[in-house]
Parts: C-alpha cells; structure tokens; sequence
C-alpha cells in the first residue's frame, strides 16, 4: 500500500477540527440573519451535533422560527412547520391513511413530523393527545401509524416553542415530553445596538431569501459521529452523575432529572467542547450545558414554589454544592 493509499486516521485533533469548522461555518451563515444570538446558535449547534431536540420558551417575536428556518436552510434540511392549535389532530402530524379511488388501495399520505428539521410552534397549545404523537419521533426516530412503521428521515431535528407569558388556551407539557428535549434555550431581547442592527440589516431584502446552504445532512451525521469520539475523562462522568443525583436529593425538588438527562448532558457537552475546538470535555463544559439540560426535567416541590424557587434555582444549588474535579 502506498502513501496515498493509507487510510486516513481518524487522530482526536482531527476530529475536534472538522467539527469546530462546520460549527463556525454554520453559524457564520445563521448569523447574516440572526443578529447577537451567537450563545443561542452555539446551544443550537450542540443539540444538533448530539442528535437532541430544542424546547425555545420566550416571548413572541423574538426569533425562535427564524432560527428554526435559518438552520434548515444552512444544513440543506427539509423543514416543515407544525402550527399548534387546540384542534390539532394526531393524523395532522403524523399523517394519514387514504383510500386512493384511481389506484383502488389505500394510501400513505404522511405529516408534517417527516421532515428533518421540524418547527412545532406554540407546542403547549396542542392537546395532550396531539402532543404525545411527536413522543415516539422523538425518542426512536421513527413513527407508527396504523400497523405502519415508518422511519424518519435522518438527521432528524424537532424545534418546539412555547410562550410562557400567555397561559390562556395552553396544554402544559407532561414531564415525559420535557425529558425528551435535550436543552431548553431562551433566547432573550437583543440590546439597543443589536436593535439597531436588525432593522438595518432588514431595511430592504429579507436576507434569509439568500441564506445559501453550508452543509447537508451526511455531514451533520458524520459531525454526529466524530463528537461521540470527544474524550470524556472518568473523572468527569462521576461529576455528570453527581449534578445530575444531587437533582433528586435537592430539598426544593419533587422530582429529580431523569437518566436520560444524564446521557444527554454528557452528549451535549462532548458536542460544545468539540464546538470551541477541543478534542476533551472538560468541567467547564458541563458547567455550561447543565443550566440548560438540566431544569426543564425537575419538577419543584409546590412550597419551594411559593418561596419562588424555581428549577434553574435547583440546578444553580447543585452546581454550587458538588465539587468541581480538577
């Protein structure tokens, strides 16, 4: 076998560069659009690269789908937005079984959910029936109706949002759907001089109509599998156990966050450490992802509540109580 004939090794150095790369040049194209989120984006990427789903929860206007459109476009994706209403069905989303009267056969038309990138907007307005369709998606990435299983396209990204001002007409989300985000963002009001910049930016042609794609899918799944390869010292899997079982003996806390955040803290924060370019997760990195993996699995005892003490609060106490490795 000759030199140019040697397979390519795979060293950790290559591996936290190709990722930390695509990272940038995605986020670089969301951001012609998006002005000031570059901590939301980077959050974003995160949940991407760890194959995770996004909860976005703030107020109107802020964003929240034109960075749901601003990704699909960036990564070639298919997108698909689901308007959330109270008479939303379950068929809506995942599609629907029709007699085809030219063929004489039924006929698989498929939802909204078989996308790549899929935009529930407004998710708490959907009933609980309608919500729990997405459940299966997002935990197995595959859908089932009828006797018809059917798999989802990969990669396969659900963005959903809610409002959480304006409570009236609204379904909360049942704890077993709010385990299956990996993160919960807020993206937050831009300052004066990012104000200034968007109207600028769209004082004439929307520049999402010219947001050209940077990446596709194939490569997303293979950043995928080149962040799983980020080295995660055993030192540091102990401390993800810890934070995340300090959670269920907080005394403000009914309920802790599950095992399936600890699997999805550790992804995330092999996915942002190879974001920033580093082939290791380090404390730091777990620091940064459990403020945003962690409090939307916690349910807080109703006396802490009346004490307004909420489950960021929880997860702040835990961070400041376990000791950090060195």
């Amino acid at each position: 076998m000759t030199q140019s004939e040697a397979p390519k090794v795979e060293t950790p150095a290559n591996i936290s560069g190709a990722v930390s790369q695509a990272a940038a040049k995605i986020k670089a194209n969301i951001e012609k659009v998006l002005v000031g989120k570059g901590d939301v984006i980077d959050l974003t990427l995160a949940a991407v690269l760890s194959a995770g789903h996004i909860l976005v929860e703030d107020v109107p206007g802020i964003g929240k789908t034109t960075l749901a459109r601003c990704l699909a476009q960036s990564l070639q994706c298919s997108f698909k937005r689901i308007q959330c209403t109270p008479d939303l069905m379950p068929s809506d989303i995942t599609g629907v079984h029709f007699y085809n009267q030219k063929s004489g056969e039924f006929e698989f038309r498929p939802g909204p959910i078989l996308a790549q990138v899929v935009l529930a907007d407004e998710i708490n307005r959907a009933t609980p029936r309608t919500q729990s369709a997405m459940l299966e998606a997002m935990a197995e990435g595959q859908l089932t109706v009828d006797d018809l299983t059917i798999p989802l396209p990969a990669p396969f990204l659900l963005i959903a949002t809610q409002n959480p001002i304006e409570l009236e007409g609204t379904f909360p989300l049942p704890e077993a759907q709010l385990d299956r985000f990996l993160i919960r963002i807020r993206m937050g009001y831009p300052d004066e001089v990012q104000e200034g910049e968007m109207l600028a930016r769209f004082n004439g042609a929307n520049p999402m109509a010219d947001l050209q794609p940077v990446a596709d899918g194939p490569e997303i799944l293979e950043l995928q599998r080149l962040v799983q390869q980020v080295y995660v010292d055993p030192v540091l899997s102990d401390y993800i156990v810890q934070l995340v079982r300090a959670t269920r003996q907080h005394p403000d806390a009914e309920l802790g966050a599950s095992p399936r955040a600890t699997m999805g803290l550790y992804r995330c924060s092999q996915a942002m450490a190879a974001i920033h370019g580093r082939d290791y997760v380090g404390p730091d990195d777990i620091k940064l992802m459990a403020p945003y993996a962690l409090p939307h699995r916690i349910i807080v005892k109703s006396q802490a509540r009346l004490r307004e003490r909420s489950s960021e609060d929880v997860v702040a106490d835990v961070l400041s109580q376990v000791e950090v490795p060195v």
